[in-house]
């Protein structure tokens, strides 16, 4: 099963996604991590990407690309995947298309996350992780039980992405409404397309999630 979850810049996308992988047994490919991992080793990807992320943009197709063709190819992804942050525009839905028509495989669903945009912009710029353990945390929502420490290593370290600020999550959103939001049309059109509240309670939104999937799997 070969999924995408479309959606706005901290619509839950990757949380859900983590969960899914559990439950459905398919790898979680997000090329948000794929380019902080390689912000992180510095790569020549990695230098380019860093400056364009640090402006609130969008990267280059071919720079995506060529991640996600390499990374589909790959044993773990033989019986599907989740793709969080590709497509982001209509260019790169159509070169994936093309992709995955080339080795005779095809998108079974698209799921949009529907957000208010206000509350996504403080639910963005309040967030912070352990830098030890990963786990994540909310100025707003979700802060450690024992002030300064991760409830689950209980580690002091924490950190903040750098473009996770009011005006940068602003621009990515006004990035997100011109090149992102068209996909949903595009799928719609596909019959591929279902939608799900992005602002419920996270257990409200994996049964919404899943109802959606079990109901292709069992199409299948």
């Amino acid at each position: 099963m070969k999924i995408i979850l479309l959606g706005a810049p901290g619509a839950g996308k990757g949380t859900q996604a983590d969960n899914l992988v559990k439950r459905y047994s398919i790898p979680k490919l997000s090329t948000g991590d794929m380019l902080r991992d390689a912000v992180t080793k510095q790569t020549a990807v990695g230098k380019q990407a860093q400056e364009i992320m640090k402006a609130g943009k969008l990267v280059p197709d071919d720079l995506i690309v060529d991640m996600i063709k390499d990374r589909i190819s790959q044993a773990d992804c033989h019986k599907g995947y989740i793709l969080d942050g590709f497509p982001r525009t209509i260019q790169q839905a159509e070169a994936l298309e093309t992709l995955l028509a080339s080795q005779q495989q095809r998108i079974d669903q698209v799921i949009e996350f529907s957000v208010d945009e206000d509350q996504l912009v403080k639910r963005i710029s309040g967030r912070f992780t352990c830098k030890s353990c990963g786990e994540g945390y909310n100025d707003f929502y979700k802060n450690p039980v024992v002030a300064g420490q991760c409830d689950r290593c209980q580690s002091g370290d924490f950190i903040r992405r750098e473009d996770d600020n009011e005006t940068t999550v602003r621009s990515r959103l006004k990035v997100y409404h011109e090149q992102t939001a068209p996909l949903r049309d595009y799928y719609q059109k596909k019959a591929l397309l279902s939608k799900v509240n992005g602002m419920g309670a996270f257990d409200q939104v994996t049964q919404e999630i899943c109802s959606i999937l079990d109901k292709v799997l069992r199409a299948a």
